[in-house]
């Protein structure tokens, strides 16, 4: 990477960019300039004003920064590509922070400007807001040259290569370890308000369910009726539901009973025995 000064710029101000942003300035680099949706947009103001640099066109994004960072929604990654190309500085290194996306979302920069290193890296993180501290001792999935995985450990993430053929297997790990896992909790929400139980009685179970997982593995961790094949109660569960959670349970059993390994004919009946029935 270059010596001091280290400066870089931002496409694309949003929690996970700025979080990045805000990590390389405490780790000792200067912002040049932030690109968003617009010069007026919020996300962008609370970039300006955080990194004390000034709004910027695409275009003019390259101009003087070292590191390039394309934070965008993966649709908009080669086209922010394109039009920072022409004027990037000659080492500079363009990166780009999708997940599911390669090093092809770069095509416009690697095809035109040999004298520039083209990498991605994805924090495998979530951010509620922008907070860097959220970036220390979190993964990312890096590709590229040995800078990236340089830059990841600048940021205090454990950096690891995820080819460009594997990122979409990759990513859609992430999203069912983040959205999928919020989605289910937000049943157990619901179904918990049906109950009369405060949610917040589960998050210690939840708590202790993760653990497990990352102590023992998923299929060690396992435990509940379908494991032990408890066909009157998951029959108990399934009745007491409504519809709209039915479906929703039935999926996660049959996940479950997967994950058990185990041939289970009764437990299969059981769950087709409700299959496409809606209750109020």
């Amino acid at each position: 990477m270059h010596t001091s000064p280290r400066t870089f710029a931002l496409a694309g101000p949003g929690r996970a960019g700025s979080s990045v942003a805000l990590a390389l300035l405490g780790a000792g680099w200067t912002a040049t300039g932030v690109t968003g949706r617009s010069v007026d947009a919020t996300s962008t103001r609370a970039a300006v004003a955080r990194l004390g640099c000034p709004p910027v066109a695409a275009a003019d994004l390259g101009r003087g920064a070292h590191l390039v960072v394309i934070a965008t929604p993966d649709a908009a990654i080669t086209e922010v590509a394109a039009a920072i190309a022409p004027d990037l500085e000659p080492g500079a290194l363009v990166i780009h922070c999708s997940g599911a996306r390669g090093l092809d979302a770069l095509g416009p920069v690697a095809e035109t400007r040999p004298d520039v290193q083209v990498g991605a890296l994805h924090p495998l993180q979530t951010f509620a807001a922008s907070d860097p501290a959220r970036l220390v001792g979190a993964w990312a999935a890096v590709a590229g040259p040995a800078e990236v995985t340089e830059l990841a450990l600048t940021l205090g993430l454990r950096p690891f290569v995820v080819p460009d053929d594997r990122r979409s297997t990759y990513h859609a790990a992430a999203v069912v370890a983040s959205n999928h896992v919020v989605a289910l909790l937000g049943q157990v929400a619901r179904i918990a308000d049906s109950a009369g139980v405060p949610v917040e009685a589960f998050w210690p179970l939840v708590d202790a369910t993760v653990a497990n997982v990352e102590a023992r593995g998923a299929s060690g961790a396992l435990t509940g009726p379908v494991a032990r094949g408890d066909h009157a109660t998951v029959a108990a569960h399934l009745d007491a539901l409504p519809g709209a959670e039915r479906d929703a349970y039935r999926a996660m059993a049959l996940a479950a009973l997967a994950l058990a390994g185990r041939d289970d004919p009764a437990l299969l009946a059981v769950l087709d025995a409700t299959r496409g029935e809606v209750l109020a």
